[in-house]
């Protein structure tokens, strides 16, 4: 029935523009026209300007014909109604998230937060981009970590899976929260709930809490992770009490989106109890840590020395 539609339009529309229908064909497309015309609705947010949308449509059955005519107004306002017709069907239109609008989130020296349309909650680290749909369509919540640190509580949602996009890894969750660091040299994805799907073009891991996911060198592998790790250290206060100077560090990264490196492996071992506030800087928390250790800390070219 749907092709025979569509085949009847176009069969008259063309035959219209090459001036061989009847009088009771003319009837038959002006009455079609304005009848769907009034019956249709056009959204120009998700369907485009319907003015541009008929043009190419008559564009197209005017190269289908093979012939040069000037644009009539009359086939316009038709090409118009026709497609919206088969919209009322349901058969020519299809959302599509990949056309939605994205937007952009950045953050600067220190980690901020961000609500989406589905009611997931987004903690980025300083230093970090995140893109994003201001509202979600079609069959996936479809988002992309393009650079630093992260921490998703995903809205618990089955008919519409969530997915991350960072660089060549994709991440794949229902409704869970898990952390992704992501650079130039690696991608890691740590679960804190619930289970997570991570992937690349050929690799595939998946997770549950205390697990995850390194991508380095091209290859995917799946380890265990400290306990913690596993918590949402952004949106809380956090005490670590005789952790290792290794665990604190893992967690700064996390937090600051900085890089860390110790000539002398063996302090990474050293145990300490740092208290560090939700909205502490990381100015105070190295100096609460120079204080407890007498270890100085410089940067140079971004990464901070450890000596």
């Amino acid at each position: 029935m749907i092709k025979r539609i569509k085949h009847s339009l176009g069969y008259l529309i063309e035959k219209s523009a090459q001036h061989k229908t009847s009088k009771a064909e003319e009837n038959l497309l002006d009455h079609f026209a304005f009848t769907e015309f009034k019956k249709s609705k056009w959204d120009d947010a998700s369907m485009g300007n319907s003015d541009e949308v008929s043009q190419n449509i008559y564009k197209g059955i005017q190269l289908h014909i093979a012939k040069k005519k000037i644009f009539s107004p009359y086939l316009k306002y038709m090409a118009a109604a026709s497609i919206l017709f088969l919209v009322g069907l349901g058969i020519l239109y299809k959302p599509s998230a990949s056309i939605e609008k994205q937007l952009t989130f950045k953050t600067a020296s220190s980690p901020k937060s961000i609500r989406l349309s589905d009611g997931t909650k987004i903690y980025l680290a300083a230093n970090s981009s995140f893109q994003y749909p201001a509202r979600f369509k079609g069959d996936e919540r479809k988002v992309s970590l393009l650079k630093g640190n992260a921490f998703f509580d995903v809205a618990k949602d089955k008919k519409h899976p969530f997915i991350i996009q960072s660089g060549p890894i994709k991440t794949r969750v229902v409704g869970t929260s898990f952390h992704i660091q992501f650079s130039k040299s690696k991608c890691e994805v740590l679960v804190v709930t619930g289970k997570v799907n991570v992937s690349t073009k050929d690799q595939s891991v998946d997770l549950v809490p205390h697990e995850e996911a390194l991508f380095s060198g091209d290859k995917l592998t799946k380890l265990a992770i400290d306990k913690s790790l596993s918590i949402n250290w952004y949106n809380t206060d956090i005490t670590l009490n005789q952790a290792t100077l290794k665990q604190v560090i893992t967690i700064l990264q996390y937090k600051y989106g900085v890089t860390f490196s110790c000539k002398n492996e063996a302090v990474l071992t050293t145990p300490v109890t740092v208290f560090i506030e939700k909205n502490a800087s990381l100015d105070s928390v190295l100096k609460q840590i120079n204080y407890i250790t007498n270890l100085k800390f410089s940067t140079y070219d971004g990464i901070i020395q450890v000596n």
